[in-house]
């Protein structure tokens, strides 16, 4: 995913929490806002009790990868932030790619 494509401001994250509307599943929380630039952009956010920085940080990646996989950033309507939940762990990575698809393509269309 490109930089350009990412959120990384703390102040854009609480705005868009603050502001979205919010999406769970037993993986994942997503919270979206309509978008205000021309291309969409992806936040991704973990908790510590997931694991340790090195853990963090690869589960960031294999979200990033997913993002980059399931979302065309020039058409795609939503800024989002994504929240990586403990029950991440528990699935490999199409279950949680597919639980991440759900999120964002499937319901967001509704």
């Amino acid at each position: 995913m490109k930089k350009s494509n990412r959120i990384k401001k703390s102040y854009e994250f609480e705005a868009l929490i603050h502001n979205g509307t919010k999406k769970t599943n037993k993986s994942f929380v997503v919270y979206v806002v309509p978008k205000k630039e021309s291309e969409a952009r992806i936040g991704v956010s973990l908790s510590k009790k997931i694991g340790i920085a090195v853990e963090r940080n690869k589960i960031k990646r294999q979200i990033r990868m997913m993002c980059m996989e399931l979302i065309p950033f020039s058409s795609y309507a939503y800024d989002a932030v994504i929240i990586a939940r403990k029950d991440y762990l528990k699935e490999s990575y199409d279950g949680n790619k597919k639980n991440l698809e759900k999120l964002l393509i499937k319901d967001t269309i509704k």
